[in-house]
């Protein structure tokens, strides 16, 4: 990480920035004053309907979301009455494009999708026409707009949006004209200096930041405000490719200077009244400050597993054996053994061979990255040996582009097969490596398992990032990692032309009429979800899941790829949980749940469950012989899963709510990786325990007993008393829940968003 350390510096402390160039320990002014100064600050509190501003209640501009969760919002919304929506709301279909898992499950919700959108007054654009941030970014982004999406990677920071990816609940809220309540975040500079040299791109300098920044959590929950004379030396295609990647640094969100560039491509987009200036005032503090030197930035790669494993090129290249053989430990103990990743046998003659490049979605398949791919493949070949690649353009309007200027002829001359605008490769359901496979690719992420692959059959494949500038140099020379920079190719500039008739002839917009003679379409896989009950006075918990890797994304808490077709059916999709993971914990879970299915029937059906349950029957008796007070018509019995630091990654809410259909009552962590994760527990009603780092009072498949946890709740307590019940005995422990705002504590109470959201339309 030499190279990173040379060209990115934390200041380590909070700073004054003074007219936009120089920072400063000392100000004219006082720090509450000059943090008004931020770029940030002054959207969110156009946004904020609260008197407070340390306390804020956000409404968006508008929302969006794609086919893999906006059945369920709108199947939540429907069960919670609504009757149109209030503020734009955009339905892409990016992720299920291909219908090709599942039978007709996939179309289905797309024609679901489309009926919402004419019966409650919404935009929907079909499949293969966008990637849902290409679309936000040509049709919706604006200076000082907020924008609210159902995908983590939701950020239009370059074009002067401040916008973020939550769970679906979180959209829920807004359509229910409800708010996003949050805490004000912390605001950190990151200040670009310099011009990038050749053959660096976007994913370079995106790269660079995410290996500096994730471990130490330097911006974790905060805004990534960008500033700079660099700002100015990058294109807003550039802009964007690095922008779109603050999502892998755990921020919250993300803001840019904007200046003649951003007008003119908004005004490109026949949107120029969507531009404003925006900058730091002549004083602004921020909370953190990162220097970047983009000038030293060089051809960056992340090795598996994760975006913020990265190095440069030439780093991986003079140290192949050593990198190789770190990636190859950290699977064996991630894996724990139940697949072996071998990528020792890749290198040759001293060169690393990859099998696969693939450059798309939101990261990689714009306009400006597939013009450089083209221009370095110009008058080269990928072979016909193992090495294969494919682009994804972002959106038509792109791909129309690459086509009229040559690029798309440059790539099929080449070998390069060029595909629809499709998420695929970036979630596992397009471009699947085979096993052991070596996959090089500019998306968004490299997670184990994201690709396609499932350890739990022993399938591994390994993908790195890169740029697309890097990748097709890979490709030029058959296949072998090679840097752009390396390569004497002309990369050219080519002027871009929206057509926006293009989304005019296809796309469906109501212009936010909701037409109530319109009935939603619900194909058979779409179903409903389940009744959840209010949480209990006391509640006994069995653990069911314990994992101590030091981060568990959300793939592995739900795995993505094919079973993104069950995202309709909660019960279905739930089958898949911690599939790829823990493949025990379904059949614990469910196991557990039938217990609590009995109970809500009434005492006796629970006594004849019962009968054949010694462990939970002992563990009832030591309880009882404690608390005279719990009895099962107050203790409600759930499972409860342990991981160090989970939900680093997708927004998806699939992850919580899974677990809450097979009887999840709470997650236990260290951390929690993202606050999308953690609200998306709290939307569905539960609980986020927290637990101090070291040995744990109690381990996988014991019991535990939270006695007044709905009075501890209600009163606001800070430490929970809770009970391990063991093979050893029974030993009393504490666990904290953190910041609840109180809409949130309700929501835990009630049992969920939709009991919470149906029980205030009574009122």
């Amino acid at each position: 990480m030499a190279v990173i350390d040379d060209a990115i510096k934390v200041k380590g402390h909070g700073a004054y920035l003074i007219k936009g160039k120089e920072f400063s320990d000392t100000s004219d002014i006082s720090r509450d004053e000059a943090l008004k100064g931020t770029m940030a600050y002054g959207i969110l509190r156009s946004h904020n309907m609260s008197d407070n501003m340390d306390s804020l209640n956000i409404k968006f501009d508008c929302l969006t979301s794609h086919d893999i969760t906006y059945v369920g919002i709108i199947q939540t919304l429907r069960a919670s009455g609504i009757e149109r929506f209030p503020v734009p709301y955009i339905l892409t279909n990016c992720h299920n494009s291909l219908c090709a898992v599942g039978g007709t499950i996939n179309e289905d919700d797309h024609v679901f999708g489309l009926s919402a959108a004419k019966r409650y007054g919404g935009v929907y654009v079909p499949p293969h026409q966008a990637v849902i941030h290409q679309y936000a970014r040509e049709m919706l982004a604006g200076c000082g707009k907020m924008i609210l999406g159902s995908d983590s990677h939701t950020r239009y920071g370059a074009l002067g949006t401040m916008a973020m990816g939550e769970g679906g609940g979180e959209l829920v809220k807004q359509l229910l004209s409800q708010t996003y309540d949050i805490r004000r975040p912390e605001v950190v500079s990151i200040h670009l200096t310099g011009t990038p040299g050749y053959g660096v791109g976007p994913q370079d300098v995106a790269l660079a930041l995410i290996g500096k920044l994730f471990a130490d959590g330097t911006v974790k929950n905060k805004v990534m405000e960008f500033t700079g004379p660099g700002v100015g030396a990058l294109s807003v295609d550039f802009r964007i490719g690095v922008d779109v990647m603050t999502t892998e640094t755990t921020c919250l969100s993300s803001i840019w200077e904007t200046d003649e560039k951003t007008e003119e491509w908004l005004a490109l987009h026949g949107r120029a009244d969507d531009y404003r200036e925006l900058k730091p005032a002549d004083i602004a503090w921020y909370d953190e400050v990162v220097e970047v030197d983009l000038g030293r930035i060089r051809p960056m790669i992340a090795m598996p597993f994760h975006p913020s494993n990265a190095y440069a090129i030439d780093e991986v290249n003079a140290n192949l054996k050593d990198v190789l053989h770190e990636v190859e430990e950290r699977a064996e103990v991630s894996f724990g053994g139940r697949v072996r990743v071998d990528l020792t046998k890749k290198v040759h003659d001293g060169k690393l061979l990859v099998d696969q490049g693939i450059i798309a979605g939101c990261a990689g398949g714009g306009f400006e990255n597939l013009c450089a791919a083209a221009d370095i493949l110009e008058g080269a070949d990928i072979g016909s040996d193992e090495f294969t690649m494919s682009v994804y353009p972002a959106s038509m309007p792109v791909y129309a582009e690459l086509v009229k200027n040559g690029a798309m002829t440059r790539f099929i001359d080449a070998g390069v097969v060029v595909k629809t605008c499709f998420c695929g490769p970036c979630f596992g359901a397009g471009d699947t490596p085979s096993n052991n496979a070596f996959s090089v690719r500019h998306s968004t992420r490299n997670f184990p398992n994201r690709e396609g692959s499932k350890v739990q059959n022993g399938q591994i494949s390994s993908v790195a990032l890169m740029d697309a500038r890097s990748i097709a140099a890979t490709a030029a020379n058959k296949g072998y990692l090679t840097g752009a920079d390396k390569l004497d190719v002309r990369i050219g500039e080519y002027k871009y032309f929206f057509d926006r008739n293009i989304y005019e002839k296809r796309v469906f917009d109501s212009k936010g009429k909701a037409d109530e003679s319109k009935d939603v379409v619900l194909g058979p896989n779409i179903k409903d979800w389940p009744e959840m009950v209010p949480l209990t006075d006391n509640l006994m918990l069995r653990v069911v899941s314990e994992i101590h890797d030091p981060v568990t994304t959300t793939d592995e808490l739900i795995p993505s790829g094919e079973t993104s077709s069950y995202r309709s059916n909660p019960l279905g999709l739930a089958e898949f949980t911690l599939s790829r993971k823990d493949p025990e914990y379904v059949g614990r879970a469910k196991a557990v749940r039938m217990f609590e299915e009995a109970r809500e029937k009434g005492t006796a059906h629970l006594e004849k469950a019962l009968e054949g349950s010694e462990d939970m029957g002992a563990a009832w008796s030591r309880i009882r012989a404690s608390y005279d007070g719990a009895d099962w018509s107050n203790t409600g019995i759930g499972s409860v899963i342990f991981a160090v630091k989970p939900g680093d990654g997708s927004a998806r809410e699939q992850a919580a709510s899974c677990q809450k259909v097979l009887g999840g009552w709470a997650n236990i962590a260290n951390e929690y990786a993202t606050k999308r994760y953690r609200s998306n527990l709290i939307n569905w009603g539960m609980i986020p325990f927290i637990i101090p780092e070291g040995e744990l009072p109690f381990k996988n498949l014991d019991y535990i007993f939270l006695p007044g946890i709905r009075r501890a709740i209600e009163e606001k307590e800070s430490e929970i008393k809770a009970v391990a019940i063991t093979g050893a005995g029974s030993k009393e422990f504490s666990l904290t829940i953190g910041d609840l705002t109180d809409h949130e504590r309700e929501i835990i109470l009630d049992g969920c968003l939709i009991n919470f959201n149906r029980k205030n339309q009574a009122v």
